[in-house]
């Protein structure tokens, strides 16, 4: 029998209720004075997952399996987090629709990345995909299917066959045009089979650190009654999706606010690559809603005002299916050189009216519901109106493939040292950087990073821990920083909204760290970006209840994203070269003697500044025998 959300929160309150105190008595012999009163509950868990999407139900489900005692903290329902968006597939070597090898898919992940990703963990996510993609098979994910019952694929941007010189590759398994969909309600049923706790529509805000620089949990906020949770936890892994809801316009959900990565940052944690941002080619001019490159790759073209197929110009071999950065550069050219179709000349047109309406409506269902929906398009007889959108975060926190969190040393010049692992944290998906993607993500690479890497924190923590595990006692302070810095937020009394902070942040972003950057445009841009960071001191909090207060949660959000956007700005502003999605016009050409490396930004919240380390790249895989480093050619497609 079934609980209701509501019912199961109040049960498992009430259970864990003889650990129950105020706040108050913790936090008598601290000089913090809190305005309000708080129930502080108390949890331990062996391990503790942070977001119910891919990635986290993924790790979550693994953890379990393996006997761990472990909780799942979410501010969704797991089914309502952003990977339900997920459209066209996940790519993996399985050879359905013909010959194909991991070592291909590998090869084309690295070209993608334009060579900044990291390729012993792209040796092990593409070795991987095809034992995951049939996982999810057994797990009951619904796939297409072809004619004789296999997992029907289709071809995807950059994907290509004998590395890169042969045709087309047919690599990318789908469901329609939900694959994320199915995805995530495979997972989360798969997941109610083993003993999860979820914590459901919980707020995580800070990661709980030791005095030896350990993660032992985190302080999470039940918007439902109010109280807060301070969970202790041997193992924690965040997995907490992207932020790209830093721009105006995005295909994001407006819960995609980079929760784990300022969390991270908070605790001293840098991010790494942040400014490589990518924008999908093809999102609904006006709204912003995604319109998946699956429709390419179904036979869908894109046109100027000319009825000209212009990706022939800028990409002979590939055309409509050269990688995500490339397609976007060559529609913002096409429309800065008047190209553009509608009354002001500003976006494409994307075409499916000459394909089969049968075809659309068994592969592209949702495609044809949303043109509908949003830009009152019949797709079997008109175009679809599109723009580049800002669509996903290439960096995030730094890992190793096992999905371990990094932390670099640096020297008293600033050089980097060596990388060593923050024990007891873990991170996967967009919320990480393995890195996998580099500058420029492929896509269908998304889905497979978040059910490979969420699978491979699973079964590190299983290698290195033990269920029942004993753990040290928390302090008796332990994360009441957290609940100041909340409790300031809620009585927040200056004379700027936080949807007003927010919306400059997001044009500033929009205007300055755009598909196509210039020196001044970013060098403004970083003076713009900290003057916004600096206005959050000013921020006003209406609602002062706890309960259900969206006012407080959406001001903990904005909080988050401005040191995303502050990170990406200044990253980018340093970064001198054009590589994958970042594309300055001053420095127009890649320059692999000094910018094939990672960017670490650290982000100081009390002082509002950004810092920008760097670190080096893993130019090499897990077994040369087994898969050869590729070395940096001209990227052309």
């Amino acid at each position: 029998m079934f609980m209701s959300r509501a019912a199961a929160a109040t049960a498992a309150t009430a259970r864990l209720s003889r650990h129950t105190q105020t706040a108050k008595s913790i936090t008598r012999s601290l000089s913090t004075k809190l305005t309000g009163d708080y129930t502080v509950v108390d949890h331990t868990y062996d391990a503790l997952v942070i977001g119910a999407g891919g990635s986290g139900l993924r790790a979550a489900m693994g953890l379990s399996e393996a006997g761990f005692k472990t909780a799942c903290v979410t501010k969704l329902f797991p089914t309502r987090s952003h990977t339900v968006a997920a459209q066209g597939g996940i790519n993996a070597a399985l050879g359905n629709m013909g010959e194909d090898d991991w070592r291909w898919h590998m090869y084309d992940t690295v070209k993608g990345s334009d060579w900044l990703g990291d390729q012993d963990a792209i040796h092990y996510m593409c070795r991987e995909a095809p034992q995951a993609v049939l996982e999810l098979e057994e797990f009951g994910l619904p796939f297409s299917r072809t004619e004789d019952g296999k997992i029907y694929q289709r071809a995807f941007g950059g994907q290509s066959l004998e590395y890169g010189k042969g045709s087309q590759a047919y690599r990318c398994a789908c469901a329609a045009d939900r694959t994320g969909h199915a995805m995530l309600h495979t997972l989360y049923g798969r997941s109610l089979a083993f003993d999860t706790t979820y914590f459901i529509e919980y707020f995580a805000m800070d990661l709980m650190m030791n005095d030896d620089g350990e993660c032992v949990g985190v302080m999470a906020l039940n918007m439902e009654d109010g109280t807060i949770h301070r969970i202790h936890a041997k193992n924690t892994v965040l997995a907490t999706g992207g932020s790209g809801r830093t721009y105006f316009s995005c295909t994001s959900a407006h819960t995609c606010t980079g929760d784990g990565n300022a969390m991270a940052m908070r605790a001293g944690i840098a991010n790494q690559d942040n400014e490589f941002v990518q924008f999908h080619p093809t999102g609904i001019y006006g709204a912003g809603c995604l319109i998946t490159e699956g429709c390419r790759g179904e036979g869908g073209m894109l046109r100027n005002s000319e009825g000209e197929r212009f990706m022939e110009r800028y990409a002979p071999s590939a055309k409509d299916l050269a990688s995500r950065d490339v397609v976007s550069r060559a529609i913002t050219m096409e429309i800065r050189e008047g190209r553009g179709v509608g009354p002001k000349k500003d976006h494409i047109n994307l075409h499916l009216d000459h394909l089969p309406a049968d075809l659309l409506a068994e592969r592209l269902p949702g495609i044809s519901e949303t043109a509908a929906i949003f830009s009152g398009v019949d797709v079997t007889k008109e175009p679809i109106p599109v723009l580049p959108t800002v669509h996903y975060n290439m960096g995030g926190i730094p890992t190793n493939h096992f999905g371990e969190v990094l932390q670099s040393d640096f020297d008293a010049n600033g050089d980097y040292v060596q990388d060593k692992i923050v024990p007891g944290l873990f991170a996967a998906g967009e919320a990480a950087s393995a890195s996998v993607h580099g500058a420029n993500r492929l896509g269908a690479n998304s889905l497979l990073d978040i059910v490979v890497f969420g699978r491979a924190c699973a079964l590190r923590i299983a290698e290195i821990a033990t269920p029942g595990e004993k753990m040290d006692d928390l302090k008796p302070d332990a994360g009441m920083d957290s609940l100041a810095k909340l409790d300031e937020l809620r009585y927040a009394e200056g004379d700027l909204s936080t949807a007003e902070i927010r919306a400059e942040m997001q044009t500033v972003m929009q205007e300055h760290a755009a598909v196509y950057r210039t020196s001044s445009s970013l060098a403004e841009g970083k003076v713009k970006i900290d003057e916004v960071v600096d206005k959050f001191k000013n921020v006003k909090v209406t609602d002062k209840s706890l309960i259900w207060n969206t006012d407080l949660v959406e001001t903990l959000e904005c909080r988050n994203l401005l040191a995303s956007a502050a990170t990406t700005m200044h990253g980018a502003e340093k970064r001198q070269e054009s590589r994958g999605a970042h594309a300055h016009e001053d420095f127009p050409d890649r320059d692999d003697e000094n910018w094939m490396k990672h960017s670490l930004a650290y982000f100081d919240e009390n002082t509002g500044k950004t810092e920008i380390k760097y670190r080096p790249i893993h130019y090499y895989t897990l077994d040369e025998d087994e898969c050869a480093t590729v070395p940096p050619v001209a990227r052309v497609y």
